[in-house]
């Protein structure tokens, strides 16, 4: 009797560790799905952005400053901030372009203005 109370406790043993194992082998299929892929994704995405930004877009960088594009150098751009100011900046440090989010929530603007 005691041996048959043995072989059943180490089958149990044995499942639970069995499933220990999955478990820890699903650990970076998740790591890789929730943070892997959805910043390769952004990266992406901010690459494509940046390579086709061209002179006269509205940009706003990293930092939070809003300018246009007056001039490309390379990985370099000149951004006009105000008038007659121009800053050189990376092309790294840009966020996103303003022109087609700002044209998306003027007309919402004007909408409710009108109402």
């Amino acid at each position: 009797m005691s041996h048959l109370t043995a072989l059943i406790a180490q089958e149990s043993s044995s499942g639970a560790a069995l499933f220990q194992f999955v478990i820890l082998l699903m650990v970076p299929v998740a790591l890789y799905l929730l943070m892997i892929r959805p910043q390769r994704k952004r990266m992406k995405e901010t690459a494509a952005l940046q390579a086709s930004l061209g002179v006269g877009d509205e940009i706003i960088t990293n930092s939070g400053l809003y300018g246009f594009i007056t001039a490309v150098e390379n990985d370099i751009f000149w951004v006009e901030v105000d008038d007659d100011v121009q800053i050189r900046i990376a092309r790294a440090a840009i966020q996103g372009r303003v022109s087609a989010v700002s044209s998306a929530s003027g007309s919402d603007e004007r909408d409710s203005d009108e109402a």
